[in-house]
């Protein structure tokens, strides 16, 4: 999830004759603006906290910290959700429509992703080499993603490896916010005026192509959403008795604009493009009333349960994942704040003000029709989370990189710095799975099934 490892790689530079480099997601910022810092994200090397003046332009070049912490605090609450939602299923994704703790943590990441490409791309002179190297760093998340999420790791209880490619999954975590850094970027790279800052309008006057992208992105989405035909569909579930047999399923539709779990455009995009077989295969939608007997926590299905509870759906899929990259151009905007406006309370109120409008926006639509839904990335999701992001991020800046209090976040500063690997290591299941690999005479006898964990 936090891609700050795998986008730093080994040669961080963005293309500007070697004089203005950034690692992306270090958050290293000159006040000044002047320049940028290529420093290593050493912890004992961390910045000194920074007194509040009221004018940025005062204090010496220093690293963002809040960056670290709102990205930590992201994955330790990812964490939280994957190990105590199924213990706690109210903070556990929302079945449908509606928004959790969980749903939270993808646009979080998202955002973030946005704010750092805001300072990694403040200097780049040649768009060539900078677009060649932001698509190489989008091709090595994406393949991670498959590696991590395609089925190549069966789970936690099963020691065997490998992955069907008639059955792999394309899309996931981590190849949504390969596609979200990528498309971002290359707004970055490619869509800014020579305009300068000196006011929120000239910001918008600068980046309006960038905007621009934003409308038709969020149009095209709604439209599709709204004006899609849905027809009838079929899936098919493989026999536990037999390999050879399976159970077809049909799915009635031939419905227009529908949002619900079984008919809506999300999951015909993905159907017919990536095919059913290639679909997450454990939809949130099977923790519903009309499809679990212990919702909201998954459970055997009610007996009059519908069709449709047992078909895969992805909740990364294409169409989402649309609204997924303008939430990654949100923060790019936040991004672009911090760069061009010096001044502490002027980053506040430019981060305040449009955090507070998104959040109210999204509840607004929400109250008349258009649902919060996570599944399928509405745009009045993106608008609660992303501005939800944005105050967030706004009040951890405040505490740490304003009043400095640095030693309260450590911890999660330090798991901001290391996000990626984190991710792969605890919520992929990475470390429990190689545990599991150390056995006497028989597999089911390892280090967990000794400290009562598993069956």
């Amino acid at each position: 999830m936090g891609t700050y490892e795998l986008i730093k790689a080994e040669d961080n530079r963005i293309a500007d004759g070697g004089k203005h480099v950034v690692s992306i997601g270090d958050g290293y910022v000159d006040d000044n603006l002047e320049s940028f810092s290529m420093l290593k994200s050493n912890a004992g090397e961390n910045q000194r906290p920074v007194t509040f003046s009221g004018r940025g332009d005062q204090a010496s070049k220093h690293r963002l910290a809040s960056l670290d912490v709102f990205r930590g605090i992201t994955v330790a609450l990812m964490i939280l959700v994957d190990d105590a939602g199924g213990i706690l299923p109210e903070i556990n994704h929302s079945p449908w429509n509606g928004v959790t703790l969980a749903d939270f943590v993808m646009p979080f990441f998202l955002f973030i992703v946005g704010v750092s490409l805001g300072l990694a791309y403040k200097k780049s002179s040649c768009r060539v080499i900078a677009t060649r190297k932001a698509l190489l760093r989008a091709l090595k998340l994406f393949a991670l993603g498959l590696l991590l999420q395609g089925g190549y790791f069966h789970g936690i209880y099963d020691l065997s490896y490998g992955v069907n490619l008639e059955r792999i999954r394309w899309m996931g975590i981590l190849q949504r916010i390969a596609i979200a850094y990528l498309l971002a970027a290359l707004c970055e790279i490619c869509l800014k005026g020579d305009e300068d800052v000196n006011s929120g309008l000239s910001l918008l006057k600068k980046y309006r192509f960038q905007w621009v992208v934003a409308f038709v992105l969020s149009s095209t989405y709604l439209a599709l959403l709204y004006g899609l035909y849905v027809p009838d569909w079929e899936y098919k579930i493989q026999s536990e008795i037999s390999s050879a047999a399976a159970k077809t399923f049909l799915v009635k539709c031939g419905v227009r604009g529908d949002t619900g779990p079984a008919c809506n455009a999300v999951g015909m995009v993905d159907r017919e493009v990536l095919g059913v077989q290639h679909l997450y295969k454990r939809p949130i939608y099977a923790r519903t009333k009309q499809c679990s007997i212990n919702s909201p926590d998954y459970g055997p299905l009610p007996p009059d349960a519908p069709s449709w509870c047992q078909a895969p759906f992805d909740p990364e899929g294409l169409l989402s994942s649309v609204m997924a990259v303008v939430t990654c151009l949100v923060g790019l905007h936040y991004g672009h704040i911090i760069v061009h406006f010096k001044d502490r309370k002027d980053r506040i109120l430019h981060w305040i003000i449009p955090a507070s409008v998104l959040v109210i926006t999204g509840f607004f639509l929400d109250f008349f029709g258009i649902h919060v839904n996570k599944a399928l990335y509405t745009f009045s999701y993106m608008c609660v989370t992303a501005g939800t992001a944005g105050i967030l991020l706004t009040g951890i800046y405040i505490l740490v990189d304003v009043y400095g209090y640095r030693r309260p976040t450590i911890l999660v500063e330090w798991m901001g710095m290391h996000a990626l690997m984190i991710y792969g290591l605890v919520a992929c299941n990475l470390i429990p799975i190689a545990l599991q690999g150390f056995y006497w005479i028989d597999p089911r006898n390892n280090i967990f099934r000794l400290i009562g964990i598993g069956s």
